[in-house]
């Protein structure tokens, strides 16, 4: 038998998370098994060990690259605002806080997906969990300071901060909250969203309002 090149371990191994990423942010983790998860892969269950020594390897490597990939989104979405921090505010609001991001957990980002298993598995993912939470914190941070300097507001790291994590959280709440009633009562998960997003960008009027300290 050929052996397999380090170029196509590394698309197996991508397949592998790929898949897991899906069925863990779809099932949760406890509700899909490797054999699941290799047969959506397209490979073998005993293929797995050759990649990941455990599933709760593969978990951590879930949230690892899916933090990675959302905060690489959101630093899309500032580099698409460069002259308005309000605006890219706005725009990862809307992005965040969106039916396309409740309707498909399964690409979406696992601060709202997989909260609740990082904090059932224990200290490994939940680290894996903080870095991601701290990535978002920091960005968003320096979203509103940002917002603040270019609005002539006073607002201090530390404040800034603090609204982070309460604007975050209210976030990952809204896309939670909307998805439990998605099915049982659309129209409540879709005023969820909307209340939550105005609610969100509320300061548009008045800034000062919200950010000044």
């Amino acid at each position: 038998m050929p052996r397999i090149t380090r170029e196509q371990k590394q698309l197996n191994r991508d397949r592998i998370v790929s898949a897991a990423s899906q069925g863990f942010k779809l099932h949760g983790v406890d509700g899909i098994g490797i054999q699941d998860l290799m047969a959506t892969a397209g490979m073998t269950n005993g293929g797995f060990y050759n990649h990941f020594p455990s599933k709760e390897a593969l978990v951590l490597e879930v949230y690892e690259q899916g933090f990675a990939d959302s905060l690489a989104a959101l630093g899309a979405i500032r580099d698409a605002h460069p002259r308005s921090a309000r605006a890219a505010y706005d725009a990862m609001v809307d992005a965040y806080v969106a039916a396309d991001h409740r309707d498909h957990p399964e690409t979406g980002c696992p601060s709202a997906a997989l909260p609740v298993d990082a904090g059932r598995h224990g200290e490994a993912p939940q680290e894996a969990y903080r870095t991601g939470l701290e990535g978002y914190i920091t960005a968003i941070t320096a979203i509103l300071r940002q917002r603040a300097e270019q609005e002539d507001i006073d607002l201090s790291p530390s404040a800034a901060r603090t609204q982070a994590i309460a604007l975050f959280s209210q976030m990952v709440g809204a896309v939670i909250l909307a998805r439990a009633v998605a099915q049982a009562d659309p129209a409540l998960s879709d005023e969820v969203l909307t209340a939550n997003r105005k609610h969100l960008k509320r300061d548009r009027q008045n800034p000062r309002a919200v950010t000044r300290v």
